[in-house]
């Protein structure tokens, strides 16, 4: 984990290995935003529980309720286009999601950054 500056917001990102995250991880990331001062967490898609993408499984919208209900951003870094492809329901959710506010779905870092900037 490291914390990061990009536009005007301190970021948490999440390496790339590790364990995965799942709405189950919610309670100790919001700690460590909160140790840390930040209002985003940049998760690598490869770093997420296979049934975050599972759109039935609530994973996706139990671990976004419980951020935002802390007031902190999650941002979805990386590709998720094979996911996307083989559900509707979750290409839809990506697609609602990146037009709002609290989760965004980016392909990197920079990406990131242009849109908090």
């Amino acid at each position: 984990m490291r914390v990061e500056v990009m536009g005007d917001q301190r970021v948490l990102v999440l390496a790339p290995d590790g364990a995965p995250v799942g709405a189950g991880n919610a309670t100790d990331l919001i700690g460590e935003a909160w140790g840390h001062d930040v209002a985003v967490i940049a998760i690598p898609a490869q770093r997420l529980d296979p049934e975050f993408f599972r759109l039935s499984s609530g994973v996706a919208g139990e671990l976004a309720q419980k951020l935002v209900n802390y007031h902190l951003q999650l941002a979805v870094v990386g590709d998720v286009s094979a996911h996307v492809a083989g559900s509707d329901a979750l290409e839809a959710y990506v697609r609602e999601s990146n037009r709002g506010r609290h989760v965004w779905f980016v392909a990197d870092d920079a990406e990131l950054a242009t849109r908090l900037g």
